[in-house]
């Protein structure tokens, strides 16, 4: 359904002010000092991608403990990755856009927003002690495909698989008192203000599709929002992270895709985006076997 322009400019505003009453400052935010608890993991045992399978079961305690570091760090430093790009697709938004409107302002807040973020995952990396893996070549591919050609629809729903799959480990994992304080508040620090980036980019998605489109213009979004979400799931942990722990990364990263218990948690982060995406039409059959392959459709 369209939405028409004064209603899309309320709700804009209504996130603007609740980008003013709520917002974070990681500098202030986090203490940076202060050392990891002792035992503690940096996310959830039971999302990590080898849980479950026989090279879990041959791990140390300590061993899981040091992967589950290294498999967040994995994912954060994918994070940055993506808000950069993000922040790319909002500027050109802005340089089209005018300066007048709600949009446009709540586009730059959000730039601002995803600038805080990319350090504040850069620093709880540093912080950890561990590498910064960053995106395998695949995912660096498309974002430069972004760079250059994602507008409406993908773009949209690019900044969706990029935000809404991690969002729901994040709530997850800001919860879960087995989890160091510093990978927990990084957590609820980014899911509080990406919530108001996943409003602004559902509606805007919603709008985008409303608009009548070609029946080849579909195709091309359909396919690459497919192509987007098998690139970034299947980039979220690198396989160097394995080698952290003494596993053969090879060997670890087949297990990993293997592992049915991982594929469930891929799942389960995408159950509510998958099908916001089909409903804008941007899922299609003859890319079923993309979306199986990315796990987040079964």
């Amino acid at each position: 359904m369209t939405v028409t322009e004064p209603a899309r400019e309320r709700a804009t505003e209504r996130l603007l002010r609740s980008a003013a009453r709520q917002s974070y400052d990681p500098d202030i935010d986090i203490d940076w000092d202060a050392p990891p608890v002792p035992g503690l993991w940096w996310m959830q045992p039971e999302r990590m991608s080898l849980y479950g399978t026989p090279l879990w079961d041959r791990l140390t305690p300590e061993q899981r403990i040091t992967l589950s570091a290294h498999e967040l760090a994995s994912i954060a430093s994918v994070g940055i990755w993506f808000e950069v790009v993000l922040m790319q697709l909002l500027l050109r938004q802005v340089y089209a856009g005018d300066p007048r409107d709600a949009r446009t302002h709540f586009a730059l807040t959000e730039v601002g927003d995803e600038t805080r973020h990319a350090v504040m995952f850069g620093r709880a990396v540093a912080a950890m002690g561990v590498p910064a893996y960053g995106p395998r070549p695949a995912m660096k591919r498309i974002g430069r495909l972004g760079q250059v050609a994602l507008y409406g629809p993908s773009a949209y729903a690019g900044i969706l698989i990029g935000e809404e799959p991690v969002d729901r480990w994040q709530r997850e994992l800001a919860r879960d008192e087995r989890v160091q304080p510093l990978a927990r508040m990084v957590a609820r620090i980014h899911v509080t203000e990406e919530a108001r980036h996943v409003t602004f980019a559902r509606e805007e998605l919603a709008q985008a599709t409303a608009r009548p489109m070609g029946r080849t213009e579909l195709r091309w979004h359909q396919s690459i929002t497919a192509r987007i979400g098998y690139c970034t799931m299947r980039s979220l942990v690198h396989p160097d992270a394995y080698a952290a722990v003494g596993l053969d990364p090879a060997e670890a990263r087949r297990v990993a895709l293997g592992n049915e218990h991982y594929r469930a948690t891929i799942a389960w982060m995408g159950e509510k985006v998958v099908p916001f995406l089909a409903e804008q039409g941007l899922v299609a059959e003859r890319h079923r076997k993309i979306w199986r392959a990315s796990f987040l459709m079964p």
